[in-house]
């Protein structure tokens, strides 16, 4: 197994397979993959300085179009290395705590902690791309001292990292937004993540996701991903050469989309797997206080992705020593084989935390129902007839004190293991 420190490349989201968005997709990672890991640098410089910056005065009345209720309050940050802890939580402490009690019986594991990201020192280790979103969204992704003094970045008062969309009252293009990449580059391994809440709410895409340079040659594993009001999460892998899904193995989701999870033969869309928990994203994931997403890579076994609910995630997990061999069925499982060689097609990946709006996916989708969670489209939920001109309109929207909460991600940790032993 390949463990290598390393500044990050400049990576790309690709959106996950939805029937009606395939011809969206193909110009966004044309754009994507001209940018390479020697330009990541200067582009975070040319564009940091780029931003919009919140109007003076008072806030005008705005309609809020959200699904779920929320009670969160943001809090304080300050500029600087480190980033302060904010006044107040969402919800109560039992619902930030990151995992049930361990159990004093949790035997040891061989899979070992390469990197922990959480507390105070979370935002260490990662690093803030500000160039134009490849995904075509109405966001400008910026820096992370700007993320903080616009308040769109702290650690809040239960310890946990929080990111944000800007939320002025209107702009006249894009809105401030943060995607976040680690430094640490890693082949096979073990990624947990733990969050209290997710962005949720018409035209927001949030996703969760690992890759590797030069897409898509070296893969894509998208592990949380969804759009607007879509409850039920996504996870999609793509390819940068042919690999069909020959076999569908045990798992509690479904496939959605094609069976080629190469990017040329599918139209970008990949092999995507949708979960039949409601409570696995946006408002549903929101209101049960969150949960443990795990994505584990073994190129002998394949890719697999669980969620665990707040209240059953394992013992093992919570404890810091991981046994996935003894965890439920996964959601998603795309299995090794000669047809899909993983260690062929899967290197040298970076994890990667985002929210951009309106963009491929949730742009296109604006006028779509059918998806779980999305029974009126939100064209008719907003009354506006594009996704950006009512990001562009709708700042209230997008804040913790809307009807869903508000576009911030909440994370407890995000942990990345690999195995120690000879197999897994």
């Amino acid at each position: 197994m390949l463990l290598t420190l390393a500044l990050t490349s400049t990576l790309t989201l690709t959106p996950n397979p939805v029937a009606s968005r395939s011809s969206f997709l193909s110009h966004a990672h044309k754009v994507a993959i001209k940018h390479s890991s020697s330009l990541a640098r200067d582009l975070r410089l040319a564009f940091g300085g780029g931003v919009l910056v919140a109007q003076p005065g008072s806030v005008p009345t705005q309609n809020v179009y959200c699904v779920s209720s929320g009670d969160g309050a943001g809090g304080v940050s300050v500029s600087g290395s480190s980033v302060a802890n904010g006044s107040s939580s969402r919800g109560a402490p039992t619902t930030t705590s990151g995992a049930q009690p361990a159990s004093t019986s949790v035997a040891s594991s061989p899979w070992k902690s390469i990197a922990t990201y959480s507390g105070s020192t979370f935002f260490n280790g990662w690093s803030f791309y500000t160039a134009a979103d490849p995904t075509n969204g109405n966001v400008q992704y910026v820096d992370q001292t700007t993320a903080q003094n616009d308040g769109l970045l702290e650690i809040n008062g239960a310890g946990n990292a929080v990111m944000r969309v800007e939320t002025t009252p209107t702009v006249q293009t894009n809105r401030m937004s943060v995607r976040i990449t680690t430094d640490l580059i890693f082949t096979e391994g073990l990624v947990i993540m733990d969050a209290v809440h997710m962005p949720t709410g018409c035209g927001t895409w949030p996703a969760f996701w690992t890759n590797g340079p030069n897409w898509p040659d070296n893969g894509e594993i998208d592990i949380v991903e969804g759009v607007s009001n879509y409850t039920n999460n996504q996870a999609t892998i793509h390819t940068g050469t042919g690999s069909p899904l020959l076999t569908v193995l045990g798992i509690t989701g479904t496939v959605v989309g094609g069976t080629d999870c190469s990017a040329a033969d599918s139209n970008n869309e990949g092999c995507g797997m949708r979960s039949s928990s409601d409570t696995s994203f946006g408002s549903g994931f929101n209101s049960v206080g969150g949960g443990v997403y795990a994505m584990y890579w073994n190129n002998t076994v394949g890719i697999k992705v669980w969620y665990f609910q707040r209240g059953s995630i394992p013992a093992d997990i919570t404890a810091g020593a991981p046994q996935p061999q003894n965890w439920t069925t996964p959601m998603a499982f795309w299995a090794n084989s000669n047809a899909c060689d993983i260690s062929a097609m899967f290197k040298n990946h970076s994890a990667i935390f985002d929210t951009t709006l309106c963009g491929d996916w949730a742009g296109s989708a604006w006028g779509t129902t059918g998806v779980p969670g999305q029974s009126v489209s939100c064209q008719q939920q907003t009354g506006f007839a594009t996704c950006a001109e009512f990001v562009q309109a709708s700042g209230a929207s997008f804040s913790e004190a809307s009807n869903c909460g508000g576009t911030d991600w909440e994370v407890s940790s995000v942990k990345i293991y690999q195995d120690t032993s000879a197999s897994s």
